[in-house]
């Protein structure tokens, strides 16, 4: 297992230092010896100009082309279960971080190593705190302290896609619906007014509710509406004056803040809601040059991104930005997370051939 002044070697292909990174634990919040790594190569090649803040490290190359593109992985991982230090097998690279994101994270830096003139001005951002709560993630914090560091035409989000474009992402909106009654003796119970009962309407409207698909850009967004938990109860022998259903709300990025919201509250008029969690969706721009050039580089197809993704970040930036990366995001965070050597290879090739085109 790499030691914190093991130094990174960019001279290996891709799946060796993929390996290399692995063997770095980097859980969320214990980012340093990592980043340390990091700025300390990257700062070994002139062509780049890097900066840091945190433990988030900024490269750039400075060669005034038409265009800017952003690369950006972060370095952190889940915790660690008993699947480091890696180890491969056959096309698999084994290990915490293998796929969701360390071999992403090892084609930027090859890049990043081995293009002294790319055909367009290159940004690799490196960051911490993905993995766990919003207000920790260091690429929002870079977008708060420092945005000219993020500026650019078009952003590549090295998440986990299985080496297939994957555009934008959906939003997400978690709401609670309450239900009031009055409390009672269950022996007596026509005294009371059952909460819990009343939610058999809210639960009806979900389980009748019709998803809207939505195409942008050429991608097919599919929303989605259902509860992820009820919240009910007093005791054993007590009528339960209170029960919230919390809903959550996937949807396309064409819709905003507002109009997430109100489309909410309209499915359960009559009810009280209340917003507890929202994060924007991000469109795919995938009719700007540089995305059009990228996509027909990379195999000419793409899908949209179901889920949440930090391309949103750069979207808030008026930056568009995909997914694109070799782990399989059915591998992330798994026991047995792996990556295919073949696919790490094979996405620093395309990149390559995109950036030197």
């Amino acid at each position: 297992m790499s030691s914190p002044k093991t130094p990174l070697d960019l001279t290996l292909d891709g799946g060796a230092l993929t390996a290399q990174l692995v063997d770095f634990p980097s859980v969320s919040g214990d980012e340093q010896a990592l980043a340390d790594a990091i700025e300390a190569a990257l700062r070994a090649y002139p062509h780049l100009t890097v900066d840091r803040y945190g433990n988030n490290v900024v490269a750039r190359t400075n060669l005034g082309r038409a265009e800017r593109v952003v690369l950006a992985g972060h370095i952190d991982t889940v915790p660690i279960a008993d699947n480091v230090p890696s180890w491969v097998e056959g096309d698999l690279l084994h290990g915490c971080g293998t796929s969701d994101m360390k071999s992403g994270v090892a084609v930027q830096l090859r890049l990043a190593a081995t293009l002294p003139e790319p055909n367009r001005d290159l940004t690799y951002v490196f960051y911490d705190c993905e993995e766990v709560e919003a207000h920790r993630n260091g690429l929002g914090h870079l977008a708060q302290a420092h945005p000219d560091w993020l500026a650019a035409d078009f952003a590549v989000l090295m998440e986990p896609s299985g080496a297939v474009v994957e555009g934008g992402c959906q939003g997400t909106l978690r709401a609670q619906v309450r239900l009031g009654g009055v409390r009672a003796h269950s022996a007596r119970s026509w005294l009371g007014d059952n909460a819990i009962h009343k939610a058999g309407e809210v639960l009806r409207r979900l389980s009748e509710y019709r998803a809207r698909l939505v195409e942008i850009d050429g991608l097919e967004y599919h929303e989605g509406l259902n509860a992820v938990r009820i919240d009910g109860g007093v005791a054993g022998n007590v009528i339960p004056d209170e029960c919230v259903v919390t809903v959550n709300f996937r949807f396309a990025p064409d819709r905003d803040e507002a109009d997430a919201e109100k489309h909410v509250r309209e499915v359960f008029d009559g009810f009280e809601v209340t917003v507890t969690d929202f994060a924007p969706g991000a469109l795919p721009g995938l009719n700007q040059p540089a995305a059009q050039a990228f996509l027909a580089a990379t195999g000419g197809t793409a899908r949209a991104k179901f889920g949440w993704t930090d391309v949103a970040r750069f979207s808030a930036l008026g930056v568009p930005a995909v997914n694109y990366g070799p782990g399989d995001p059915n591998m992330a965070h798994k026991r047995d997370e792996h990556c295919s050597l073949s696919a790490i290879a094979a996405t620093e090739e395309r990149l390559r051939a995109w950036l030197t085109a």
